[in-house]
């Protein structure tokens, strides 16, 4: 066990020191087996962590994301949060300011994460499989830049299949409705 945690922990700093010493602009943390976001990251990514546009960290065991994550890497146009065990976001969510794209699915959200309604860049969500049946349609509504929803395999109500053109500006996808079973 020990030796598969120490590969883990390996192949997390080489990630972080390919895009250091690259200075690309993306970190790809997916798949490493994360429980947290690393704290040492931090220090290990200062001098170019304002250059960091997208960061996937999909398909980790991640149960929270920090408010010091979000105020770190205050730059990014994607997130990739998909395939973790996620329930909410930091409130700070709302500052990334230049924040496009954001993949949540596969997660544990019960609601919609709301601080996502005053993400002004923001084009795409994607939620698909998480465990939302509520959605705060009309703060959705007043999201002048959403172009893309994706609520699949969520158990969403009736009221937002009520939802369509022209009411909300953006694609609002859903799995089929269900038929009602005869007795």
């Amino acid at each position: 066990m020990h030796k598969r945690m120490g590969e883990a922990v390996a192949r997390v700093a080489r990630k972080v020191n390919d895009t250091v010493e690259n200075k690309t602009d993306s970190l790809d943390l997916a798949n490493c087996k994360l429980m947290t976001f690393p704290v040492g990251i931090y220090k290990a990514m200062r001098s170019v962590t304002e250059g960091i546009y997208r960061i996937s960290l999909a398909n980790n065991e991640l149960k929270s994301i920090t408010s010091r994550f979000v105020t770190t890497f205050s730059q990014l146009t994607e997130l990739n949060l998909a395939g973790n065990y996620l329930h909410r976001l930091p409130e700070e969510i709302t500052s990334l300011l230049h924040l496009r794209d954001i993949n949540l699915s596969r997660n544990r959200f019960r609601r919609f994460p709301e601080p996502l309604a005053t993400v002004p860049a923001l084009e795409t969500i994607d939620l698909e499989e998480n465990e939302i049946a509520d959605v705060p349609t009309d703060k959705l509504a007043s999201m002048a830049s959403l172009r893309s929803l994706n609520l699949r395999a969520n158990p969403v109500g009736p009221e937002v299949r009520l939802l369509v053109r022209p009411l909300v500006p953006f694609d609002l996808l859903l799995s089929p409705e269900e038929p009602i079973p005869k007795a």
